[in-house]
């Protein structure tokens, strides 16, 4: 195994995880975009969980619309007007996703975890 220079302390390693398009072309999910749809669950608004996150409107539209489109079936359905307005929902399928992201992040964090110990 390659080591590090002598001398370096205190030290781990890190990363981030995100699933991506086979060509790279684009992201499907990443720690944001779960933590958008956490918030739609949280808040049933797409426009609210935007605002949580400090992030317009526009761009959380832009991240779930990406993830609709690149996934067989919605990730998140939103709903028009009425009585109570509109809002937004996460299904069953954005919550499968958003469990099968946590599982892989905590293999992932185990990972770099092992990594680090090995410095």
């Amino acid at each position: 195994m390659q080591e590090l220079p002598s001398g370096v302390k205190d030290i781990k390693v890190a990363g981030s995880i995100w699933i991506e398009r086979a060509d790279g072309s684009e992201r499907y999910l990443g720690k944001g975009r779960i933590q958008l749809m956490e918030l739609i669950i949280e808040h049933g608004s797409i426009s609210k969980a935007a605002q949580a996150m400090q992030m317009s409107y526009k761009r959380a539209w832009d991240l779930i619309t990406s993830m609709n489109t690149q996934s067989e079936k919605p990730l998140v359905a939103t709903q028009v007007g009425g009585k109570q307005g509109g809002g937004a929902i996460v299904t069953d399928e954005g919550h499968r996703a958003i469990e099968a992201y946590k599982a892989l992040q905590q293999r992932f964090e185990a990972f770099m975890r092992e990594e680090t110990q090995k410095l």
